[in-house]
This record gives C-alpha cells, structure tokens and sequence, in this order.
C-alpha cells in the first residue's frame, strides 16, 4: 500500500471588495436591504424586493477589479506554504494549520481597475493618477511614484459593530472637514457624514447620513497617504506611493495586512501563538458609487444654451446598476453610468473649480 501524506490547511484572513454601484438598489443602500428571505418575510416586503443574500450572489468583483499579490508576497507565501485565492468577492489567503506568521512580514496585493466605466460611477476617481520619476543625484538612483493611489491596512481600518456584529474595514476612520477637500471627499461634520459635491472655496455638500458610524467605513480621500520622499529629493507629489518594483504601474489601490495589531486584536491575523485564528478576521472594502446631478434634456431641443444652473437642477442621486433612485412620483429614466461630466468654474486662471458632477439624459 503507498503511503499518503495529507496537509490541511486553514484560512489566514479574508478581503471582501464590494462596489456599492452593483450592490444598491437605487437610493436604498445594500445594507438597509433585507438580510436573506426569511427576514424578507418578516418585513411583510414585496415579493421582488431583493435581498443581500442574492445580490451578493450576483456579484463579481472581478468584472471591475483585480487582484495581484506582489512578488514579495509571493515569495512570502511561498516560503509559508500558504496559497492565494482569487474570489467573486475578494480574495482568500489560506496557509497549513499549525504554522507560525512571523511578526514582522506584511502582505501586499495590488488592486488594479478592470472596467473604463469605473472611474464615471466611482466615487472619488476625479483626480488623476498620475507617475513621476525624480532622479536623485546623491544616491545616483531613480525614485517613480504614483499620485492619488489608496492605501488599505489592517493596523489603521475602522470598525463598525460589537461582539459578533462588528465588521471590519480596510479604510481608516473619516476625517474631519478641513479647506483642502474636493468634490466628492466625505468628511464628518458634527458627528454626520457628509460629502462634497464641489471644489473649495465655499463647497456643497450633501449629508449622507446624521450619524457616520450608521454607515459602513467607505473607502475616502484620508485612504490616500502622504508621500514622504528621501531628504535631498525636492518637488515630489503630496500624496500617493512610491512605485517598488514588485508593485504595478496600474495599480490603483494597494491592500497591506500585517499579522498584529495591538489595539483591536479583532484586527489581527494571528493569535498570541503566531498561529491562524479559528474565527479568522473577514475584512471589507466599500467602494462608493459616484452621486450626480440628472438633467434631463428634449432630443428635439438638444442642450439649452448658456451656463447650466445646477441649484435647478434638483437633488445629487446615486447611479446604481440595479433599481432607479429618482424620487418614486415622478421617476423618470436613469442615466447611463458612463455618461458623467464634471462643470467646471473657470474664472480663477490658476485652477478650475468643479461645481457639480453631471449626468445628462435626453428623452
């Protein structure tokens, strides 16, 4: 008889991207639907009206996104005997039961951008990623870096929740409003989340909701880190990452999970034993689908002519694939996702403001 030799493996964490143009339905975000049927049924609810359950079952992330460990992490996780799998959700790393994480390595995956529409029905993709290389003469070496690229970890997400109803995210905590936002940033004024839908000075906002931790931790402007370049290199870029050489030049967002975290331990990988845990961590990423003003214009009268007053122009709506946020008595036809302008002031010669987001419809 040969003798056969088994290896069982256990999960080491979990990554969930979840984008909620795919996921809302219409103005009712994904988490105010109902959890499965049997809730469904609780709630007295119409027959088509869809549940988490299936919607999640309907979901594939990687129509959009893709993922890529860098080769650091590759070879890491070769050395661990750990394997990665892509998922319709994320992805799982997976690693043999009973072996010890180093406390000082870090996981690193590379998001990058499937889809073109995703930056019209993203929130915050305005602003341009954009790569500069700096030549430093001293140590006679070449520095690439990318602008606005996000960053998620594990030691910095926000949780939202108790006991077994806290989740975790990836995104750190929301910032408080300051005079550099952009349209589109979410930030917290007295507790509520609110989001910008123009360029300082003087900004609109929108309140998304009275008290922020009602609301999952959505990915934001505070994602993006400070770039901290090496003394002697002047004019780099403000925010982003340096591009290393195991990481792509289309990466859109960078995912970086340590094995500790010392002041929420729910956000660890491992245990006091440097092993797996049994309820291994579940980490969310929350893309927000981008808000627009919709115009609605005759075919036959085409565009009126002159500067379009948005203060006319009625509420900022989600876009979302499924179900039609335009108020119930009057809805009318929902814009194509991949139909989105930006208004833009440009009576200050140094810089345009962007006055709204915009999404026509010609009936």
């Amino acid at each position: 008889m040969s003798e056969r030799v088994g290896s069982a493996y256990q999960p080491l964490f979990e990554v969930r991207l979840l984008h909620h143009y795919w996921l809302d339905e219409g103005s009712v975000l994904f988490d105010e639907l109902p959890k499965d049927a049997g809730e469904k049924t609780a709630l007295n609810l119409p027959e088509d009206t869809p549940t988490r359950e299936q919607r999640l079952k309907n979901y594939d992330r990687r129509t959009s996104l893709t993922v890529h460990p860098t080769a650091a992490t590759l070879n890491l996780l070769a050395a661990l005997g750990g394997i990665y799998k892509d998922t319709a959700l994320g992805f799982v790393v997976v690693v043999p039961k009973g072996r010890v994480i180093p406390s000082d390595v870090i996981f690193e995956f590379a998001i990058s951008v499937a889809d073109a529409s995703f930056f019209n029905y993203t929130s915050l993709t305005l602003p341009p990623q954009k790569i500069f290389d700096f030549y430093h003469p001293h140590e006679k070496r070449t520095y690439r870096y990318k602008t606005n690229v996000f960053v998620f970890s594990n030691r910095t997400g926000a949780a939202r929740g108790t006991g077994s109803k806290k989740t975790l995210f990836l995104s750190s905590k929301y910032l408080v409003r300051s005079a550099n936002d952009t349209v589109e940033s979410l930030v917290i004024v007295g507790g509520a989340l609110m989001q910008l839908t123009s360029d300082a000075p003087n900004p609109n906002a929108q309140q998304i909701n009275p008290k922020a931790t009602n609301l999952p931790a959505f990915i934001h402007q505070g994602d993006i880190p400070a770039i901290v370049p090496p003394v002697g290199l002047p004019g780099v870029p403000e925010r982003g990452i340096e591009l290393a050489e195991d990481r792509p030049s289309d990466i859109f967002a960078l995912v970086r999970l340590a094995p500790v975290r010392d002041d929420d331990k729910d956000f660890s990988l491992v245990g006091d034993d440097g092993m797996a845990k049994a309820a291994f961590p579940i980490f969310q990423l929350r893309f927000r689908n981008r808000s627009t003003y919709w115009l609605y214009f005759d075919k036959a009268e085409g565009k009126p002519n002159g500067k379009i007053d948005l203060k006319k122009a009625g509420p900022v709506l989600p876009l979302t694939f499924y179900g039609n946020a335009s108020p119930t008595p009057n809805k009318k036809r929902k814009p194509s996702a991949s139909l989105v302008k930006a208004m833009l002031d440009n009576s200050d010669p140094s810089k345009a403001k962007v006055t709204g987001l915009v999404s026509e419809i010609f009936e």
